[in-house]
């Protein structure tokens, strides 16, 4: 089910609270029903919002690469520096590319469809494959028996206890930050998402989709390439896709592998649940709420995808009690996060593999 299909009232009448703690007892499902209200039929002023975003930030994206072009055989170092903004400008295209999906960058279905697959030429993803992985994220995230499509892998603690040494060993490997984001952010976006693998590949729009864009691909970066050399344009391009990776890499993990997140059992889930105590709000300097879109606010988006990500923080402002619903981690409190590994269904926290060790002994 995509998630933008997904309705406050799509669930049945029955009133769902979140956690005590985090609400008093408010009613996700009304506020859930308010936000749409408010915010999923946008305001005239919408597509112009969009446009000036879009203007502002693929402008300077545009620039800054020439500008390392021009730079990078006298001074490549420079060049090296000017990665970094020109990387948090591709973070921000993706987030556009990401409210395409969502069908809330523009009104029409079109239009989003087609901006979409414009920009993924530059985020290296697949449009209309990510676009279906991550509906399915949003309609299962924090289902325990629906795990694997479109989410950080995570296994509960007597899931772990279950496994071989060998593969005990195999995910620790792979939770453990230097192999998911400094490796395998970087790996996943620029070679495994060119690759039509297992059930990408029997769907045929899903094996389209991927290579319709890898095709895009040596069109656009095969013609300079020819006319300027491979390694030059590597040499600009690689260092920024993989700043952004790491971003992006990072943002995703934090926005719901935290201490008191949220996974239950299909019969136990909840929509609405999953959203606000299951997506953290992830506080950070407004320069970098700019450069990620807003999308630290990921309780509000995922309540209610339709929301454009420069309402997001007007949608805060709006509504007070969704300061105090979600789980607040700042920047540094993010850091902590990346102990925390495997899913303790008796205590209902993510914990690290050293509190598994202490029970054990």
């Amino acid at each position: 089910m995509h998630p933008d299909n997904i309705s406050p009232r799509g669930e049945g009448e029955s009133s769902i609270c979140i956690q005590q703690e985090h609400s008093g007892s408010l009613n996700t499902r009304a506020i859930a029903a308010r936000l749409s209200k408010q915010f999923a039929v946008r305001k005239a002023d919408d597509t112009r919002r969009s446009v000036r975003q879009l203007l502002t930030t693929f402008i300077p994206f545009v620039a800054l690469l020439a500008v390392m072009a021009a730079v990078m055989e006298k001074m490549y170092w420079l060049s090296l520096l000017l990665a970094m903004p020109t990387a948090g400008l591709l973070v921000r295209i993706f987030i556009f590319q990401h409210d395409c999906g969502h069908g809330s960058f523009f009104k029409s279905r079109v239009a989003n469809d087609l901006l979409g697959r414009f920009l993924s030429i530059f985020t290296l993803t697949p449009y209309d494959h990510w676009k279906r992985s991550h509906a399915m994220h949003h309609a299962t995230s924090g289902n325990l028996d629906k795990r694997g499509v479109g989410d950080v892998p995570t296994i509960t603690v007597n899931e772990y206890l279950a496994l071989s040494p060998l593969n005990r060993l195999g995910y620790r490997l792979f939770r453990n930050p230097v192999v998911m984001i400094l490796i395998g952010a970087p790996v996943n976006f620029i070679v495994l998402q060119r690759l039509p693998l297992g059930k990408a590949f029997r769907e045929r729009s899903c094996r389209q989709s991927i290579l319709g864009l890898n095709l895009m691909l040596l069109i656009v970066f095969g013609m300079p390439m020819v006319l300027w050399g491979v390694a030059p344009v590597l040499s600009i391009y690689l260092p920024v896709m993989i700043i952004a990776a790491w971003v992006g890499g990072w943002l995703f993990y934090i926005q719901h592998q935290f201490e008191d997140t949220y996974w239950n059992r299909e019969s136990d889930w909840s929509f609405h649940d999953a959203a606000v105590s299951g997506s953290s709000y992830f506080e950070l300097p407004r320069i970098l709420q700019w450069f990620t879109g807003n999308i630290g606010l990921h309780h509000i988006h995922h309540l209610c995808s339709r929301i454009p990500n420069h309402r997001l923080q007007e949608c805060v402002d709006a509504n007070p009690e969704l300061r105090v619903m979600a789980k607040r981690i700042t920047l540094l409190e993010s850091l902590k996060c990346w102990r925390l590994s495997l899913w303790d269904e008796e205590k209902g926290l993510l914990v690290g593999f050293s509190d598994v060790r202490r029970r054990q002994l």
